[in-house]
């Protein structure tokens, strides 16, 4: 195996699926200073922004192509091939749908209400939160492989796992929140516009789901 890939998978089985979770996480993270672009109608920052965002989403797409092709049919780690291919999946949706959210709002130049706009920053915020923990998460796995899964780094990443948890949720409390304030507000705004409103919000969401689901497959990584 001469290939770089090959050769992390020969050191390290999740050395590969870091590097492509921290790619997500900062494809994610750029969704702050996007929305604020936004918020600033800085249409040419937004721009700037959007293709940075699209440039990381593809070549988190070319990372989680070598890992599925360079992945061993067998190794001798101590997780199934089938869960971190599984694990892969979760992750690479995180970029996926920041492209999509950075994409549509750049494409249709959506104006955010005044009256959201400090709750969608902290909806973001929160949203980029829990990316970034189930980013450091991962990290922590090839410490938990070295001490044979000791209780102490056991315990590490199960702590980091519910922090997630809370991001996820907290990010759940802001969705609800912001969909009642912009309920608020239909009556004001072009129906078009609402639609695709709701939409992103729904999508944002989407975001912190993803990381929840990243926490997911570690911790059923951490029962077998």
């Amino acid at each position: 195996m001469s290939n770089p890939f090959s050769k992390l998978f020969g050191r390290s089985p999740f050395g590969p699926m870091q590097d492509h979770m921290s790619k997500s996480f900062n494809c994610a993270e750029q969704l702050i200073p996007f929305f604020q672009a936004v918020l600033a109608e800085d249409w040419e920052q937004a721009e700037k922004l959007q293709q940075r965002i699209a440039v990381m989403e593809n070549e988190a797409d070319d990372m989680k192509t070598a890992i599925r092709t360079n992945m061993p049919d067998s190794l001798f780690m101590p997780v199934p091939r089938s869960d971190l291919l599984e694990l892969l999946t979760v992750q690479d949706k995180i970029a996926n749908k920041t492209k999509d959210i950075a994409g549509i709002m750049l494409g249709r130049k959506m104006k955010i209400p005044a009256a959201m706009a400090d709750a969608m920053v902290a909806y973001v915020e929160k949203t980029v939160k829990a990316a970034e923990h189930a980013s450091r998460a991962l990290n922590e796995i090839d410490e938990l492989i070295e001490t044979g899964f000791g209780r102490h780094e056991s315990e590490l990443v199960k702590k980091m796992i519910a922090e997630i948890d809370v991001c996820e949720h907290e990010a759940d409390q802001l969705q609800v929140e912001i969909r009642a304030q912009l309920f608020k507000l239909e009556a004001e705004l072009p129906p078009v516009d609402v639609i695709f409103m709701y939409k992103i919000i729904d999508w944002i969401g989407d975001v912190s789901d993803r990381a929840e689901r990243v926490g997911s497959r570690l911790q059923i990584l951490l029962a077998k």
